[in-house]
């Protein structure tokens, strides 16, 4: 008699449409791609998996993934840049399917006619590649680093994606719209992954308790391994996520009859109360905080609009 592994209970708690549910099948994950195969190795309890401490072992397990689930070739980041933990990125985006859903009589919006802007969107290029290839939606992605921009245009030629999303360079790192979006376009939705963190010494804390929590923590270790990788832009800022947030909350304001939601993932909860509070004295008129579970970790999305149900009942109808 034969009996199906159990599925991890941090896996059920990924979104009802994620390809990610069950466990990781890593003879189906090797066949896509073969490099992955050096990472693998029984555990302690004799399943296969990888050294999520190692960040060469997510990599490749990224790449496997994107290869195998979403069809996205050849994917890639520069050394230092974050490596993004794909279920939780994919989730991101199915839930904001769900939200724009909401005001689309119960449908979710498919195809080109859809537009989101993501804000940091970094080397890997996550949010475009998985998005436009689950739902076909169009992209703007910003960012205020170079090299990111073109390793992320690097991608996206790979992969075919270049009529679908569009690179803008951000010029000032004080501004999160201004100066990439233009007065005449519309977003049906923004994301963001915002800097978390106030100083790369407070990055690398948060690095040391993920080594703590692996069992792997050392006297020795000084300067732990960020496993999840990152330049210094991308993990933190000038008051962390909490002023990022009310930054971008307050320039939204501008932009509230061209985009029907804005969103953002906010990874620490002691955020919430200010960024409330920036929502009350903004305008905005709805807001919603997601929540989402991947395992141990928590996080939760923000969004907001400034139009009422009546304007978002008509936004798709004004839009096509």
């Amino acid at each position: 008699m034969t009996t199906s592994a159990k599925i991890p209970e941090e896996k059920n708690l990924l979104h009802p449409r994620s390809l990610h549910r069950g466990r990781y099948d890593f003879a189906k994950l090797i066949a896509a791609s073969p490099a992955l195969a050096g990472f693998v190795s029984k555990n302690e309890y004799g399943n296969d998996s990888i050294n999520f401490a190692s960040p060469a072992a997510v990599k490749a397990l990224n790449r496997a993934l994107l290869k195998d689930m979403y069809g996205i070739c050849d994917w890639d980041v520069p050394g230092n840049y974050l490596c993004p933990p794909i279920p939780g990125r994919a989730d991101y985006l199915h839930y904001l399917a769900d939200l724009l859903g909401e005001s689309n009589g119960g449908k979710i919006p498919q195809g080109r006619k859809v537009r989101a802007l993501d804000v940091g969107v970094g080397a890997n290029a996550i949010y475009p590649l998985i998005g436009n290839r689950v739902y076909g939606w169009q992209f703007v992605g910003t960012d205020i680093d170079v090299a990111a921009l073109e390793n992320a245009d690097t991608l996206l030629r790979a992969n075919d994606m270049q009529a679908d999303v569009e690179l803008r360079l951000q010029r000032s790192r004080n501004s999160i719209f201004s100066g990439v979006t233009k007065a005449d376009e519309f977003f049906d939705v923004t994301l963001c992954n915002p800097p978390f963190h106030e100083s790369l010494a407070q990055a690398r804390q948060g690095a040391q308790r993920k080594w703590q929590n692996l069992g792997l923590e050392s006297d020795k270790r000084k300067n732990p391994v960020l496993n999840f990788g990152g330049q210094s832009m991308e993990l933190c800022c000038d008051g962390g996520e909490q002023d990022f947030v009310k930054r971008m909350i307050e320039e939204s304001k501008s932009g509230g009859n061209n985009c029907l939601w804005f969103t953002t993932l906010i990874s620490k909860s002691a955020t919430l109360p200010h960024v409330y509070r920036a929502l009350k004295y903004s305008g905005a008129v709805d807001n919603r905080t997601i929540e989402m579970s991947q395992g141990q970790k928590k996080s939760r999305i923000l969004a907001w609009s400034f139009m009422d149900k009546e304007q978002q009942g008509a936004w798709w109808a004004a839009r096509k």
